[in-house]
């Protein structure tokens, strides 16, 4: 057990009671906690899920992609919050968990859709000459089952990574400045905690990108597994 596992536990046990406090009096006319919880909701299901993939494959799909991007988001937030100031997502272990699940989500759906024709589809493109396939299929392969899993690991990895060295260097740059070297050098420290403190707006904005592109991507690989050519 590190740290960083219990500021894993500590976002999963926030977004648990988050949605326990929203949803269990539900009232016709909301409140207002109920209707930032909806709105969340709702923005999952509307924009990434619905518009994707339509309404019934939508909601087929849609607790696993609400489960990706409120897990994300949660988790990606701890990185700038004081104490805690690292995001559950920035060790290899949660993306790519996330990722495999995805990768097993969009080939499940794809055979599901079509048992025998979801991997011939998905590596040999139709209307193709045949001796183009020897080149096609590797290629596809390569960047149907190999590349997007990679992907979807290390893009929400690298992100929050480089987003806690950001603000660790502007920081301790602030510290430094004022506390070591203090005099003239104090005014440097002022400009890096300014920096530091944009930057961590800057994060916010990351974390919610990051845990939007995850799921939008997730919703894309299974609307092209889904789709009737296979």
């Amino acid at each position: 057990m590190t740290r960083i596992n219990l500021i894993q536990m500590l976002a999963t046990a926030v977004l648990i009671l988050v949605f326990i406090l929203g949803t269990r009096r539900m009232k016709l006319v909301p409140g207002r906690f109920q209707s930032i919880v909806e709105m969340g909701l709702d923005f999952v299901r509307v924009n990434i899920a619905h518009d994707l993939l339509g309404r019934k494959d939508g909601n087929r799909f849609l607790p696993i992609l609400t489960t990706f991007f409120f897990m994300i988001l949660f988790m990606n937030l701890t990185g700038i919050i004081p104490f805690l100031n690292i995001a559950g997502t920035s060790v290899i272990a949660v993306p790519l968990l996330l990722a495999i699940v995805a990768y097993v989500t969009f080939i499940y759906a794809g055979v599901r859709k079509s048992p025998g024709n979801f991997f011939k589809n998905s590596l040999m493109p139709p209307g193709l000459p045949w001796f183009l396939y020897i080149l096609i299929i590797p290629l596809e392969f390569l960047s149907t089952f190999i590349i997007r899993p990679v992907t979807l690991t290390l893009r929400l990895l690298m992100n929050m990574i480089v987003g806690h060295l950001m603000l660790v260097l502007f920081f301790a740059a602030t510290q430094f400045f004022i506390v070591t070297l203090s005099g003239f050098w104090s005014l440097l420290g002022v400009g890096t905690l300014a920096f530091g403190f944009a930057f961590t707006l800057f994060e916010i904005l990351v974390a919610f990108l990051q845990a939007y592109v995850f799921a939008i991507l997730t919703a894309v690989y299974i609307q092209l597994a889904v789709a009737d050519e296979h």
